[in-house]
């Protein structure tokens, strides 16, 4: 199969994410590394719980008065959203729209670095009232299992932007389709990893 081939809408295939055997194995690297990112988050999550409110004697600090659920809520609405906007991306890019699809990547890259704003405001915050990264264990463990996740969402944001702008004049074909499917995937993982941190880190921190 050409991957280069110029397709109408009526021609495009039902599924062109996995049309290929080259669009099949990149489905199959990228299982694998979101086992190795599941392991990793896993292992965050497990050190952030183990060293929750962690620190000095009479530590001013606990996650019960420390973090403000308003701002994390809307963090976490912006988030979902972008992921509700990346599937109508998908919806698109299956029905041969290029430029709709390219429309609602936008969107989605514009909400995912609202996010990433909101959280590096939410550090900032954090920083100035004392609770640094070297303030004690459980900040250590917030800051990197947080950051982490942050780190995540500029690297989703970033492939976004370098697919959107590398193929922005070569339209959809059977080669940069599975791309684009894959980083909605990696997107929705991000989400998911997102709402066990807003779970556990945020809600649980706050109501104990």
């Amino acid at each position: 199969m050409d991957l280069n081939k110029k397709y109408t809408p009526q021609s495009w295939p039902d599924h062109p994410e996995t049309a290929t055997m080259e669009g099949k194995n990149k489905f199959v690297g990228f299982w694998l590394l979101l086992a190795a990112e599941t392991v990793t988050f896993a292992s965050l999550f497990a050190t952030y719980l183990a060293l929750k409110d962690k620190g000095p004697s009479g530590m001013e600090f606990a996650a019960s008065n420390l973090f403000e659920l308003p701002l994390v809520f809307a963090m976490t609405m912006i988030l979902l959203t972008s992921s509700l906007t990346s599937v109508y991306a998908m919806y698109h890019m299956k029905n041969h729209n290029f430029k709709a699809m390219q429309a609602w990547l936008g969107i989605t890259v514009l909400l995912g670095a609202a996010f990433l704003g909101l959280e590096i405001y939410e550090f900032n915050h954090y920083v100035h009232l004392g609770f640094g990264y070297t303030h004690s264990a459980f900040s250590a463990a917030f800051y990197t299992l947080v950051g982490t996740h942050g780190a995540h969402v500029l690297f989703g944001l970033s492939w976004f932007i370098a697919l959107m702008v590398r193929n922005s004049k070569r339209g959809l074909n059977m080669y940069n389709a599975p791309k684009f499917y894959l980083v909605s995937l990696y997107w929705h993982f991000i989400d998911v990893v997102w709402v066990f941190i807003f779970t556990v880190v945020y809600l649980m921190g706050v109501i104990g």
